[in-house]
């Protein structure tokens, strides 16, 4: 995973597993509107899966 994939997973989460699949982006999207720290943690996760 690059620092600029860690980066974009911290500032916008959803933009960052874009790449993934719709339903990675609707449970990031939906972690990330119930509070900023788990829409973070599950990109951080996603992204981090290879």
């Amino acid at each position: 995973m690059s620092i600029w994939r860690v980066i974009l997973c911290i500032i916008f989460p959803p933009l960052a597993v874009i790449d993934k699949g719709c339903g990675s982006i609707i449970i990031v999207f939906l972690l990330t509107l119930c509070a900023w720290v788990p829409g973070v943690i599950g990109a951080l996760i996603i992204c981090n899966k290879s």
